[in-house]
């Protein structure tokens, strides 16, 4: 007896002790626990400001995505100048246009030639490729260039062309645009904001053509009888290493605008700066795309060969099939920004063979999409036997009894 009440001490004590060590040091270990979690999911790297402008507004946009990343007055609808121009100019290349066709120039657009608009000097009854006058409208900012390339794509109408214009910014969802000159004349009715000019610049980005001609800083164009050199009135190509375009804008009514890009490995970004001051709109576009870098990673938030989704296989019960996702989906994130992907898959057909599509998913970033891959079958499957259909049917008949026997039971 006493032996068993020493064993009983023996056991108790030291399981007192714990007990009581534990109640002491509990709080403690929690608060250490709960720091070391919130060390775990705080941000790796200290997340920068963004730069104090002077512009009346601007904006940021992931080039490659289009996610737009932050901005002032963004929405803001304002003159833009001669940044009217890349809407011309994406209407055009939108158009299929034979870029080494000749087009004269004519007397209507040699009307622009002279103090009061910027140009390029040229010559009613001078011809030029339509690759040539692209250049000069976008390069040095020629007025008469896009007169000219108006006309010819307006089916000899400027204001069939401004149409035009419109039409494209209604079927891209810009909500602050309008178009009455394709050169951006002071006019009430031609305006943009900051963050639909981003729009514009990155669905123009994506011709080579005119992603080759923005980042031209000096060059030539030839007229049937004379060359004319020409360069670049976007002087962050000149000054900052990273500038990849795309161009500016100055009338009396907008002030200083300009519209720019860059590129730093695999990053690239869109800034959007206006209403500024001639020297000011280089330095704080060049600010406002090294905070881009500074402050966002880019990251594939969807990886080629990656699953996504397990989808159940027809008349299989718990068999299903693995859908990869075809291509990789990227967009630059920060340590703050909600990654969410949402997958959908119709109906699967009754056999597919590996790398068939059967689904697709999205990403978004902040709420917003920003690119989608679709899913396809990591391996192929046959069609169900006629022996896994009526296993399958069994199994309905008894979920379906099933559940109508408990209904009646509640």
């Amino acid at each position: 007896m006493r032996q068993s009440l020493n064993l009983k001490k023996a056991v108790l004590v030291p399981v007192t002790v714990m007990l009581m060590l534990v109640l002491i040091l509990a709080p403690q270990l929690d608060a250490s626990w709960k720091q070391a979690e919130a060390q775990t999911r705080s941000p790796s790297r200290a997340i920068p400001d963004p730069p104090e402008l002077e512009a009346e507004a601007w904006a940021l946009m992931d080039a490659e995505s289009g996610l737009y990343l932050t901005g002032e007055n963004a929405d803001e609808q304002l003159p833009i100048a001669s940044t009217t121009k890349i809407m011309s100019a994406l209407v055009i290349l939108e158009d299929g246009a034979d870029l080494d066709d000749e087009i004269e120039v004519t007397s209507e657009a040699e009307e622009y030639v002279g103090g009061t608009y910027s140009n390029v000097g040229l010559i009613a009854g001078e011809r030029l490729t339509a690759r040539d006058l692209l250049t000069a409208a976008l390069v040095p900012s020629g007025t008469e260039a896009i007169y000219v390339l108006a006309q010819r794509f307006g089916a000899g109408s400027v204001d069939n062309f401004v149409e035009r214009m419109n039409e494209k910014a209604d079927e891209m969802g810009l909500e602050n645009t309008n178009f009455e000159t394709p050169a951006g004349l002071d006019t009430p009715d031609n305006y943009s904001s900051a963050r639909d000019l981003a729009k514009i610049a990155q669905e123009a980005l994506k011709y080579p053509v005119f992603a080759e001609i923005v980042d031209t800083t000096d060059t030539t164009i030839s007229t049937q009888n004379r060359s004319i050199e020409i360069s670049n009135t976007n002087l962050l190509l000149t000054t900052y290493r990273k500038a990849t375009g795309v161009k500016t804008g100055t009338s009396p009514e907008s002030g200083a605008n300009l519209v720019s890009s860059a590129q730093d490995g695999d990053e690239s970004y869109i800034a959007v700066v206006l209403g500024t001051e001639d020297v000011a709109r280089f330095t704080e576009s060049q600010a406002l795309l090294e905070y881009g870098f500074a402050r966002y990673d880019r990251q594939a938030l969807v990886e080629e060969g990656e699953v996504y989704e397990e989808a159940p296989l027809p008349y299989r019960r718990g068999e299903t099939v693995e859908l990869v996702a075809e291509e990789d989906v990227g967009a630059a994130v920060d340590p703050n920004s909600e990654v969410e992907r949402r997958t959908t898959n119709e109906e699967l057909p009754p056999s597919a063979e590996a790398g068939e599509r059967l689904g697709e998913v999205e990403v978004y970033v902040d709420g917003k999409s920003v690119g989608r891959s679709a899913l396809l079958a990591r391996e192929g499957y046959e069609e169900a036997s006629w022996l896994d259909m009526a296993w399958y049917g069994v199994g309905w008949v008894f979920y379906t009894a099933w559940n109508a026997i408990a209904g009646l039971l509640e």
